[in-house]
């Protein structure tokens, strides 16, 4: 259950953050850095109180030791897949799911308002997870703070590394679209020819209302994965690989 301020005495406060620390697995020196971390700026006696400029610090914080585990870890990627990895791993979306398997809801120092939501928002969720890493880089230095991501991050990054590696970029650009435009992509069929045994289709991937470069594959499902890895390169910025005629 989440913290109303006003109820709450320094001693609660302390047993609050104790079990907090215990379920991260890391101990702070200092603990104001971990309040602040968790209070939301509606259980704030004002907003520079609140959580808003750690999750600000923790963004960047997470971007670049991301980067980094990536770099290492995956020798044989380019650029562009690096690029594709890494804005799955740092979006919104993962940030709240880490934040909720953590079970960060349990210690959110929050205002009387919000406190008795039923449910916790997820972008909620995902800004906690972002201070508790800037608090963690105040608190402890860099040596910790990626120590902490890299435990967090392996296992959503074996996960993503996976889809790429099997080509499931229909899945990958899912992710990326939920995260960027709270959709889901559509795949429309533009064309198709060839004789009944032996047809071609030729389709296009959607995100609101983009079109991506269309791409031809010798099914549905093939055409709808190279549509999607089209889409997704035209996001990194790169030149489509599948050509559209």
């Amino acid at each position: 259950m989440s913290t109303e301020v006003p109820a709450e005495s320094d001693q609660e406060y302390a047993a609050i953050l104790s079990a907090c620390e215990e379920r991260i697995g890391y101990k702070f020196t200092d603990k104001g850095l971990l309040r602040a971390a968790l209070t939301h700026a509606s259980g704030a006696m004002h907003r520079l109180a609140s959580n808003e400029r750690l999750e600000f610090l923790g963004d960047a914080i997470l971007g670049a030791v991301v980067c980094e585990l990536l770099y290492h870890r995956y020798p044989e990627y380019l650029e562009g897949d690096l690029t594709r990895l890494k804005s799955v791993l740092v979006s919104r979306q993962t940030c709240a799911k880490i934040s909720k398997e953590l079970g960060m809801r349990d210690f959110l120092i929050l205002g009387k308002g919000m406190s008795t939501h039923a449910s916790i928002p997820p972008s909620l969720l995902a800004d906690v997870f972002e201070s508790l890493i800037a608090a963690i880089y105040l608190d402890g230095g860099v040596q910790f703070v990626r120590e902490f991501i890299a435990k967090q991050l392996t296992p959503e990054m074996e996960l993503a590394a996976a889809a790429e590696a099997s080509g499931n970029y229909k899945s990958l650009l899912q992710q990326i679209a939920q995260r960027e435009h709270g959709t889901t992509p559509t795949y429309q069929l533009l064309d198709e020819k060839g004789p009944d045994h032996s047809k071609c289709f030729k389709i296009s991937a959607q995100i609101g209302g983009r079109r991506y470069q269309p791409a031809w594959g010798r099914n549905k499902k093939e055409a709808e994965q190279r549509a999607a890895q089209n889409a997704l390169h035209e996001l990194a910025g790169r030149e489509p690989p599948y050509p559209s005629e």
